[in-house]
């Protein structure tokens, strides 16, 4: 008897309804468990993702100081002045208040900057357990070639710092097991029941996450019900209606655009070529020659695997990939007010792909074990990587922010941060340092977002002029492309309203007019950073 419910894998239709299908190597098959598919060897790599950020106090990702300086004017609005009057708060419902909303049961027991750092540092290894559950799910067991995917826990959006983003998209690969199993099981009215809630508390981290999770729900029922391949509208009206359990953010996500209006729905940056060269930067760290010779390595293995024949495309997941694959291309580079929609999709599509990839009936045992050796290799020399790197990012964050308590409670800060070229390869990731002044010292930092509706806090200090919120911090080296004037050191030093701040805080500048400091009170320095204290004094009586 075939087996029933809506989300059966394909694979699994002509099995008995209490098995699971079982493939890979004739050993396996036999009832044998390969080294990889054991699941130790699946623990050991979850807690494997984890090592990276073990040690930086401040996980030294691009955005992330910002958005700490947010959470703590979230949680102490009240209580300091200088947020009250040059910060605008309101808490709405909206698709991006993952971690904002995570902190603050967590602040009172762990602290601000520790509870966050705990958070940061479960993303990698619950996005690896997503990848690792999916495939068993998918597949029946892990294959060698899931472990290709596991180095895109690493990816670019991340290490810009899109936490929301990145804890959504751990959530959806949880998840996306979860739905497939009950679907499997035949547990159709449960699936219902629980989906409805998960789907809007996976909204409410951020909307991206609910959106991967209903195309990969609606691929998986597609994939299943469309066996003869002769027509897909039947299939794919039926796909939709099994998953509408997932629908309950849709009335969400219209209530917010209404209520917040064009500037959360602003979108611009179709169709780019960024769209390709985006491909080349999966992997983008710190060292280019590694992080392409990663990729290279990555790709190489994923096509050897698929020349060999002894694998194939898992129609789930592979129908899946397609559908993220359009979405990556119909994305907008800005939707809703948030930046590089169309590029934090990629890391994640890439992912799926892999994942689809199941042995083939009679695959060889010894492609198997090259395959699962190999990326066993790649997983260990990307992990090593990242923990070098990310060290180092940190003894940088460290040098810059120990002029943070040189900086008096309360004071009004006005940073410039020295930026590469963005065609650099290599991201410094101090653009948002100073939001750590207001995390620690309740200070006015002008890099805070200001983008009405996609987050509760919005800079509000018209007398900074355009040093209100960010990219005011940004100082682009002279000779960069495309530089705007106002990002040149001179003109940003010159045009800063002293008397709406009580610092000033060179991070890492391209060399500038001394000239344009004078009257300032320098109060610390290490190589070219530099914390000048502003002093009001009152103008003299008129004679």
């Amino acid at each position: 008897m075939p087996c029933a419910g809506a989300a059966a894998p394909v694979e699994a239709r002509s099995q008995p309804c209490n098995r699971r299908p079982v493939r890979g190597t004739p050993a396996t098959r036999a009832g044998e468990r390969a080294w990889w598919e054991s699941p130790w060897f699946a623990l050991a790599l979850v807690l494997l993702a984890a090592v990276p950020l073990l040690y930086p106090p401040v996980p030294p990702l691009l955005d992330l100081p910002g958005h700490i300086g947010r959470y703590r004017i979230q949680l102490e609005y009240e209580s300091w002045p200088v947020f009250r009057e040059h910060f605008r708060m309101e808490r709405s419902l909206i698709g991006n208040l993952g971690f904002d909303l995570l902190v603050i049961p967590l602040v009172p027991v762990l602290g601000l900057e520790t509870a966050v750092r705990l958070i940061v540092l479960c993303i990698p290894p619950m996005t690896v357990a997503g990848f690792l559950l999916t495939a068993r799910e998918v597949h029946g067991r892990i294959p060698p070639t899931a472990l290709l995917a596991l180095p895109l826990a690493y990816n670019v959006p991340f290490h810009f710092g899109f936490v929301n983003f990145a804890l959504a998209m751990a959530f959806a690969f949880l998840l996306l097991p979860l739905w497939l199993a009950l679907g499997r099981a035949g547990r159709l009215r449960l699936r219902a029941v629980a989906f409805g809630p998960l789907s809007l508390l996976l909204w409410l981290t951020h909307m991206s996450g609910w959106g991967v999770l209903c195309v990969l729900a609606f691929a998986a029922e597609f994939a299943r019900l469309d066996g003869s391949r002769r027509n897909w509208l039947v299939p794919a009206w039926r796909a939709a209606l099994a998953c509408l359990p997932l629908a309950p953010p849709i009335l969400a996500l219209l209530g917010w655009r209404l209520a917040k209006g064009p500037a959360v729905s602003a979108t611009d940056g179709w169709l780019s070529l960024s769209k390709l060269t985006n491909f080349a930067m999966l992997l983008r760290d710190r060292w280019m020659w590694f992080d392409l010779a990663s990729l290279a390595v990555l790709a190489g293995l994923a096509g050897y695997a698929l020349r060999s024949r002894a694998f194939a495309l898992a129609g789930p997941l592979a129908t899946g990939a397609l559908l993220l694959l359009a979405c990556y291309i119909v994305l907008p580079h800005r939707l809703f007010g948030g930046t590089y929609a169309d590029m934090r999709v990629l890391p994640y599509l890439c992912a799926v792909a892999l994942l689809a990839m199941r042995p083939s009936p009679g695959a060889s045992a010894s492609v198997m074990r090259t395959l699962a050796v190999a990326g066993l290799c790649l997983v260990l020399a990307r992990t090593g990587g990242a923990t070098a790197s990310l060290y180092l990012y940190s003894r940088e964050f460290e040098r810059e922010l120990a002029a943070v308590p040189h900086i008096a409670e309360g004071a009004r800060v006005v940073a410039l941060v020295g930026t590469p070229c963005r065609a650099d390869w290599t991201m410094r990731r101090l653009d948002h340092l100073p939001g750590l002044a207001i995390a620690r010292r309740h200070a006015f930092a002008n890099d805070q977002w200001q983008v009405p509706g996609s987050q509760w806090v919005t800079p509000d200090y018209p007398q900074a002029g355009r040093f209100e919120a960010t990219p005011s911090q940004h100082i682009r080296l002279r000779l960069c492309p495309g530089t705007n004037r106002w990002q040149t050191i001179d003109r940003s030093l010159a045009e800063v309203p002293r008397t709406a701040f009580d610092y000033l805080w060179l991070i890492r500048p391209p060399p500038y007019d001394r000239s344009l400091v004078a009257g300032l009170t320098p109060v610390w320095r290490s190589g070219s950073s530099m914390l000048y204290r502003i002093d009001h004094r009152p103008e003299a009586p008129p004679l």
